[in-house]
């Protein structure tokens, strides 16, 4: 009934749905809370855990804009929110490569009453398997997953067709105090900040992160279990999961034993702030070195601002990879911000990450007993605009286009170049 509410506020009209006196008594003050916060942002850290607007069970700053269509049938709220670039890269420098490639995802959510809680379905998918061709796109110094039975290297491979599958159940114990329960047979555990997809600072970036692998990639996981406790503006919560990242064949749905761990501390301390910290342990990451474990920390702290006509958010972030098989430890630093006002987008990315020696192979297989280690540290600084064109209804359109120059260390100048630079040129679709 409080979604019932929900719609009859946002849109103005209640499109033949009944709302009862009693039910109104019973959870009008909710509903006007969660009406406000949908169409606008969310009054506290519990009200943006309820609204699971991003991956997993991740929150940004209760300040960050939620926008996307909703419709109320048969008491379910439902909700669709998603984004598709169509992006041409072309880059310099003896690695570097062009292709037209289309980065897309769609998230269909659907909410209702549950007893004394609200129950979330929640799917995350997306095309790349098909949009992205030859299983990747060029992205230069990054790593990270398998194809052909080779590592990924100069490239980023394409997100899963069933990104999420989750049930989420969220229980109100007071005012104050919230209880979580997350399953999805594929989703997002509570290990690192809102992967790079969903956040409002990369919100206009087409590509990637390259320390995607050390901070955030396990929002696609099999067999995923997370409790969570939030309390006013603290919020803790473990997860288990099946440790090994998706293979090559993106179609289909990947399982296995729940064999890895993690948990996090999220913080908002303020209207347009949020703080995590978080670790886990990843059993057999990595197909091509199934007898490693790796120990995986994150840390990031995320502001969003809203002004007139605008808004502006921005993510520190730093992860941390180290083998449990050889202490060998690779470290990622992030800082990203993008800046809307009016139709107009600004960004930037700057990061500094430790790469390993795989990237000395190039396109070579793996020869008998290599042992991947970190052995040095590249820099990307990546700035960028667009403009939205059009008047289409439900759907934002904006062409644009970024830049991104790389700091080399000298062990990759011989193959890399010393200043190889990356371009993409982009139309981009968001549904509002």
């Amino acid at each position: 009934m409080r979604l019932c509410l929900v719609f009859l506020m946002f849109s103005g009209i209640l499109r033949g749905q009944q709302c009862s006196e009693t039910d109104h008594d019973r959870a009008s003050q909710a509903a006007l809370t969660m009406a406000n916060s949908m169409s606008m942002e969310s009054r506290s850290l519990i009200e943006s855990v309820e609204h699971h607007a991003s991956a997993g069970t991740d929150v940004g700053p209760n300040s960050t804009p939620i926008s996307m269509p909703m419709l109320l049938r048969g008491g379910w709220m439902l909700m669709l929110h998603g984004v598709a670039f169509l992006t041409d890269t072309q880059q310099t420098g003896p690695r570097g490569r062009d292709k037209l490639f289309a980065p897309n995802w769609a998230m269909p959510m659907a909410q209702r009453e549950m007893g004394n809680g609200t129950l979330t379905l929640r799917a995350m998918l997306s095309l790349e398997p098909a949009t992205i061709s030859e299983r990747r796109y060029p992205l230069l110094f990054q790593q990270g997953e398998t194809a052909f039975g080779r590592p990924i290297l100069d490239a980023q491979h394409p997100h899963d067709f069933i990104m999420e599958l989750a049930v989420i159940y969220d229980r109100r114990l007071s005012d104050h105090t919230l209880l979580s329960f997350y399953v999805a047979p594929t989703g997002d555990p509570a290990l690192g900040p809102p992967a790079y997809a969903h956040r409002a600072s990369a919100s206009e970036n087409p590509v990637a992160t390259l320390g995607h692998h050390l901070e955030d990639s396990t929002h696609i996981a099999a067999d995923v279990i997370t409790v969570g406790f939030t309390h006013r503006s603290f919020r803790l919560e473990a997860s288990g999961f099946h440790g090994r990242e998706p293979d090559e064949f993106r179609w289909d749905l990947s399982s296995g034993r729940i064999d890895s761990w993690s948990t996090r501390l999220t913080l908002n301390p303020a209207q347009n702030w949020t703080l995590q910290y978080s670790i886990g342990q990843l059993h057999s990451p990595e197909e091509l070195a199934p007898e490693e474990d790796v120990r995986r920390m994150t840390a990031s702290a995320i502001y969003n601002r809203p002004f007139r006509l605008g808004n502006w958010s921005s993510t520190l972030a730093w992860g941390r990879n180290q083998s449990l098989e050889d202490g060998n430890v690779g470290n990622s630093y992030l800082l990203e911000s993008t800046v809307a006002f009016s139709r107009n987008h600004f960004w930037t990315r700057v990061e500094n990450v430790d790469r390993t020696s795989e990237l000395l192979l190039g396109n070579d297989s793996l020869p008998p007993g290599f042992v991947e280690r970190y052995f040095t540290r590249v820099q990307a600084y990546t700035a960028g605009y667009d403009r939205e064109v059009g008047h289409i209804p439900h759907f934002d359109s904006a062409i644009g286009g970024q830049m991104t120059w790389y700091g080399v260390p000298e062990t990759l100048r011989p193959i890399y170049g010393p200043r190889p630079i990356g371009a993409n040129l982009f139309l981009r679709i968001r549904l509002r």
